[in-house]
């Protein structure tokens, strides 16, 4: 059995609370996505309740897409406390670069806690560096493999994986680099898609001890399943459901198969 196999095994097995401090755009989603895949997700952002939150979660991941003053709080409180636990924290800059409030807020969640895994697109990532990356909104205008040195400056300053979403996937960590080269450009046209990816990246992440191996595991998933729900609807509403249909069905044999990794 591969690692690919193990991963999703386990992950089934356990089903893994993973605790979402999240965007009102795609709550819904990513706690669909999650219980698709098998994990129990949980979208708790209060500051009164974070920390014991994340007490009993398996994952954090912050994601930063509707800012406000008491979630950026809640943000660090959690991120705080799980380093303290020695829990995984997944973050997903969204739309870094776009404004000088939201660069702002990451500097200083990066200065609470280094996550084991940052999780974007190439412009976050490139923005995230202070390498100059320019957004449009949340989405990207930078191609994934331009974004390599980047992702690799960041890895090396937060000692965190680098997972960059784009047409090919990129993953760093160090010394370490995969390219996942699953996936389809429908996936573009639904949000929350990428929010998605980085809350089961979490996922993965509370099964998989090695962060390189379970953000592989959940990129070339999420790529997977995209090519599988292309194959059923061709369009982005129908495309949505049978993404999540092709995550409760997606067998292990079935993502080894089809995985494209280098």
């Amino acid at each position: 059995m591969n690692t690919l196999e193990t991963d999703l095994n386990a992950l089934r097995a356990s089903a893994p609370l993973v605790h979402n401090i999240t965007n009102y755009v795609v709550m819904n989603f990513s706690a669909n996505a999650l219980l698709a895949v098998g994990a129990s997700p949980v979208m708790a952002h209060a500051v009164e309740e974070v920390e014991e939150m994340v007490g009993i979660a398996s994952a954090l991941v912050i994601n930063i897409g509707t800012l406000s003053a008491p979630w950026v709080l809640a943000m660090k409180r959690a991120m705080k406390k799980a380093a303290e636990l020695g829990k995984p924290i997944v973050l997903d800059p969204v739309g870094a670069g776009a404004t000088s409030y939201r660069n702002t807020v990451l500097a200083e969640l990066l200065e609470t806690a280094s996550p084991s895994l940052i999780r974007g697109n190439a412009s976050e990532i490139l923005a995230l560096a202070g390498l100059g990356g320019q957004t449009k909104g949340v989405d990207s205008t930078a191609s994934s493999m331009n974004s390599l040195e980047a992702a690799q400056s960041l890895s090396e300053r937060f000692g965190s994986v680098v997972s960059v979403s784009g047409a090919v996937d990129v993953i760093v960590q160090k010394n370490r680099l995969a390219y996942i080269e699953n996936g389809h450009p429908l996936m573009t046209k639904v949000t929350g898609m990428g929010c998605s990816a980085s809350a089961i990246a979490g996922a993965f992440c509370a099964v998989q001890p090695d962060v390189f191996q379970a953000a592989v595991t959940a990129a070339t998933t999420m790529g997977v399943c995209g090519e599988i729900a292309f194959s059923k609807a061709t369009a982005p509403g129908s495309f949505q459901i049978a993404f999540l249909d092709t995550l409760a069905e997606l067998t292990s044999d079935r993502l080894t198969e089809l995985a494209r990794i280098r």
